[in-house]
């Protein structure tokens, strides 16, 4: 869809710029990747982290986020999905995102952080066996 953009915006300006008989350039940056997490990748992340800390405790779909996130370029190429383990809530842990000079992280997370990932990691393995 990225390029097919490129391609109609690039198109529409010669042609808008050709109808005043001037010249265009389009200077194009594609930037980021848009981060699309794939269904069966996603189940499974859900389904463990569901099992290990229970439904009260688990989003399922949070809100879309219009930032950038490298992640993305991975997994255009590799199925996956990007969760969030949480952070809690409050002025001091929850904030602001990650990639945030002002982010401070929850000490309190890194049990059940690494018990899901240990968890995904078992199902995964279990499931491709």
């Amino acid at each position: 869809m990225r390029d097919r953009l490129e391609e109609r915006i690039k198109s529409l300006v010669a042609a808008q710029a050709e109808s005043f008989g001037v010249g265009a350039r389009v200077d194009w940056r594609p930037g980021y990747a848009v981060l699309v997490n794939t269904p069966e990748e996603t189940a499974l992340a859900r389904e463990v982290a569901l099992e290990l800390v229970g439904a009260d405790r688990v989003v399922l779909q949070g809100p879309a986020v219009p930032a950038s996130e490298d992640f993305a370029f991975m997994l255009e190429r590799v199925p996956g999905s990007y969760v969030q383990i949480g952070n809690g809530e409050g002025d001091s842990h929850g904030a602001c995102m990650v990639h945030n000079p002002g982010y401070d992280f929850n000490d309190d997370n890194v049990a059940v952080g690494s018990a899901f990932w240990v968890l995904l990691v078992e199902r995964f393995l279990r499931l491709a066996a």
